[in-house]
């Protein structure tokens, strides 16, 4: 069994989310049954980007890397407190402790501008969020990501990142394929309607 950690700062963007926890959910139980995905929140309580209340099923302090064969990430808004969140030092050290550990990390859209805080994606390919005049995505390359800025999903060695909301499924399938198989992650899809 693969377990999963969802990490979710206050402030994450629900649809990013979601995308994980439906995907995998499937695969857990219409498909081969081999991922658990476990939501880990930095708060009791957190309130989504666009206001509404979710109770995650473990705070950070009360998991460790090692427990997880892999972190999902999404990303937030600022307006609603994400990166207050999202770039306090124990989800940063929780980041990098992944990486150390060479386990597989995913994160969409903005969530890569907190491994580039962590330092994870120094000298790597990444992408982030691609409008408002590229203003994110030149955060991340001073974060000193190598920038992709064309391509939706950028994959370098264990770390997969996304330019905006759109690719979130994409994300999520790609993280399946990486922890079962294609002809798994093609199952789950061809099940979810994503493919014939």
């Amino acid at each position: 069994m693969k377990k999963i950690c969802l990490l979710l700062p206050n402030g994450f963007e629900a649809i990013e989310a979601s995308v994980f926890t439906d995907v995998f959910g499937w695969n857990k139980d219409v498909s081969e049954g081999s991922t658990e995905l476990v939501t880990v929140g930095t708060r009791k309580e957190l309130k989504c980007t666009w206001n509404f209340t979710v109770l995650p099923e473990k705070v950070l302090s009360e998991v460790t890397a090692q427990e997880f064969d892999a972190l999902a990430l999404p990303g937030g808004f600022e307006m609603a407190g994400f990166y207050e969140d999202a770039f306090r030092s124990d989800v940063l050290e929780f980041i990098r402790e992944f990486d150390k550990q060479g386990k597989v990390i995913a994160a969409i859209c903005v969530g890569a501008l907190v491994l580039g805080k962590s330092g994870v994606l120094q000298g790597r390919n990444a992408t982030t969020y691609n409008r408002s005049n590229g203003k994110r995505q030149l955060q991340l390359a001073q974060m000193g990501a190598n920038l992709i800025p064309d391509q939706p999903v950028v994959i370098d060695k264990n770390i997969i990142t996304s330019f905006n909301p759109s690719t979130s499924f994409d994300v999520a399938f790609t993280l399946l394929e990486a922890l079962t198989s294609t002809e798994n992650a093609n199952n789950v899809k061809r099940l979810m309607g994503f493919m014939k």
